[in-house]
């Protein structure tokens, strides 16, 4: 299957830039990247992606009419449950008066790191945790902890095989989302 000639990533903080941005490069992507990320201070992060979400599907939805497209939505659970997250993202679809996302055909990956991305960066790294715990603030070394655990995020969208025992809940729905994209 060809790669999408564009890939549009909607996202909260600069720890999910980082991330998926090595993700997607380890896959060959790299000019065909366009990165949505929120002004610092205007607005919650998670806020600003969920109002953006609707203009972001449009877009896709015009751009996938003339070439391959994928969009990635990364928007971080925080105490909320990955569903409510995704019920969020409906239901700013639904205000926008835009047709829900169809999950069999559109290249559109609803990612929802429970509780923040840095959780899924120490699963991804090895390290146990657990989906209620902040992980945010306890480290000073997330920039040297991202390239391995997007390597790691990338062998487990490869893999055919079941994921590791220590992989959380809301990563194992992730991978599944990006497997979906089939980049």
């Amino acid at each position: 299957m060809s790669k999408p000639s564009q890939v549009i990533v909607l996202l909260e903080d600069d720890h999910h830039k980082m991330l998926l941005l090595r993700y997607l490069k380890i896959h060959g992507l790299g000019h065909e990247i366009r990165i949505e990320l929120p002004t610092r201070g205007r607005e919650s992060a998670e806020g600003w992606v969920r109002n953006r979400f609707a203009k972001e599907v449009s877009a896709y939805r015009l751009r996938q009419r003339k070439a391959k497209t994928a969009l990635i939505v990364v928007i971080d659970a925080d105490t909320h449950t990955v569903q409510d997250r995704w019920k969020q993202l409906d239901q700013a679809l639904k205000d926008a008066e835009k047709p829900p996302v169809d999950v069999e055909h559109e290249k559109i990956a609803r990612m929802v790191p429970k509780r923040n991305i840095e959780t899924w960066i120490l699963c991804l790294t090895k390290q146990t945790v657990d989906e209620k715990t902040d992980y945010k603030n306890t480290r000073n070394d997330w920039n040297e902890l991202i390239p391995p655990a997007a390597a790691t995020l990338f062998q487990w969208t490869r893999q055919e095989s079941e994921l590791p025992n220590h992989c959380i809940d809301s990563l194992r729905t992730g991978v599944k989302e990006l497997n979906r994209l089939a980049l």
